[in-house]
């Protein structure tokens, strides 16, 4: 089936065409692990999972390869303030980073380099950038030589005097050119450092995704992917080293894809403002999959505005999906016969349209609902799961869903003591103590319903 992707590089959707059909390889740039991360952080995470899970279901072989940074002057910085290693602190919140991931049921990728294992691999790039007339060493730093590519600049659609211009952009005395960036640079004794050609030092920020994607998935990649803040200067300073490094023409990457920014309630997420939030302290409101599908919720290229509303909406909109899957599992579901044509691969099919996916989602649960046939009940089930799966939902068994709570919440085992505390009241035709419990648990956000099956409750 045909998959659109808006290429950034060319500022349009085109058909995807993989080098190798038999091996599709994708890289997004991942975290700098000196804390938890916010729930920005989180979405070129969310979006590139449900892609790839797109991508698995159509071509035989992905590889996706997510990096982890951690060597930067911000770990530098949180370990001088502790006292201890760089990797004390990089290690802690690279495994933090894994179970917010695990949190928002985003797969692991196939490869997880760290920069710090890669340091050789650096250095290699590096000595090919300056004899190839690319590079210089100028007061113990090596810095690329922007005005040795003829097109630097084609990824952000910027020229080199408004680039110059840009808050950005750092102007040092050991730099030739105004554009010129740092790929290596000395280190103190108090400072993380590793021994090289042109002395005890540290790589540039842009170098180690150059490097690790070289190592792993070759010279040329499908796809790249990452935040719209990362096509300049990094993704820009990546595409130059990747495709100066070698003796002849390479293309570095075929199709880059960058998501939109979040903001919260409207603003910019900032420290200063207050409004900054991780997706730890989300996780102790909501659950992951509530998080996920807010993030799911706007065209990943657009701006996503984070509120408090689109969190109940996103809530109450699993709520449904799950009152689905619970009311009808006895329904055996059947395999889908013909994935490409289901509506929500379709919309993932067309750049990545999740709003489009998610509205067709809505109509199979209306679809479900109105059902009366068996057989299409079970066919439409098997659509509704399958889609779900898709988009990383259904993680959960629906009975167990609406008793999900946050840590302030009533346990499970008083919930049962209670309702089988009414249940002894209606038997004793105690109607009055029963009414009380009831009321009891509601305001305490208990609902409670009686069934043919027993009494069922849920969190509202």
């Amino acid at each position: 089936m045909e998959i659109k992707i808006h290429n950034t590089l060319v500022g349009s959707k085109q058909v995807f065409k993989p080098i190798d059909p038999e091996k599709v390889t994708i890289y997004v740039c991942g975290p700098t692990v000196y804390n938890r991360i916010h729930i920005g952080n989180a979405r070129p995470a969310v979006i590139f999972d449900t892609f790839v899970r797109l991508l698995r279901q159509i071509y035989p072989k992905v590889v996706y390869a997510r990096n982890i940074t951690d060597v930067d002057d911000k770990i530098n910085n949180a370990a001088r303030e502790l006292g201890v290693d760089i990797s004390v602190v990089a290690e802690k919140y690279a495994l933090a980073y894994q179970e917010d991931m695990a949190a928002l049921h985003n797969f692991e990728p196939d490869i997880q380099p760290r920069a710090t294992e890669h340091i050789d691999e650096m250095i290699n790039i590096i000595q090919a950038l300056i004899d190839r007339g690319h590079a210089y060493v100028s007061d113990h730093h090596v810095l690329f030589n922007v005005p040795s590519m003829a097109d630097y600049g084609k990824l952000s659609k910027r020229n080199i005097d408004d680039m110059i211009a840009g808050a950005r952009v750092e102007v040092a005395s050991y730099k030739k050119d105004p554009m010129d960036f740092v790929l290596w640079k000395p280190s103190t004794d108090d400072l993380p450092g590793w021994d090289s050609p042109w002395g005890r030092g540290r790589p540039g920020w842009h170098i180690e995704c150059s490097a690790m994607i070289q190592k792993h998935l070759g010279e040329t990649i499908d796809i790249h992917g990452g935040g719209a803040d990362l096509v300049f200067p990094h993704h820009e300073n990546e595409l130059a080293q990747g495709t100066c490094c070698h003796d002849h023409p390479v293309e570095y990457v075929r199709y880059w894809m960058h998501n939109g920014m979040l903001n919260i309630g409207g603003e910019k997420m900032s420290k200063s403002l207050g409004n900054f939030i991780t997706v730890a302290e989300l996780l102790e409101q909501y659950q992951g999959e509530v998080l996920r599908f807010a993030l799911l919720s706007a065209q990943y290229r657009s701006l996503l505005n984070f509120t408090d509303d689109l969190l109940n909406q996103s809530k109450a909109a699993l709520d449904r999906f799950y009152t689905v899957l619970r009311e009808l599992k006895y329904v055996e579901a059947l395999p889908v016969s013909e994935f490409s044509s289901l509506p929500v691969v379709k919309a993932l099919a067309d750049d990545m349209n999740t709003p489009e996916a998610l509205a067709a989602m809505h109509q199979l649960a209306s679809e479900l609902f109105k059902a009366t046939d068996p057989a299409e009940k079970a066919k439409l089930k098997g659509q509704f799961v399958t889609s779900g799966q898709l988009l990383g939902l259904f993680n959960h068994d629906p009975e167990q869903w609406f008793k999900q709570g946050n840590a302030d919440s009533l346990s499970e085992a008083l919930i049962d003591a209670k309702i089988q505390e009414r249940a002894d009241a209606k038997k004793a035709r105690d109607f009055g103590k029963a009414d009380e419990i009831r009321n009891w648990l509601l305001e305490r956000g208990v609902e409670i319903q009686d069934t043919r099956e027993g009494t069922r409750w849920q969190r509202i």
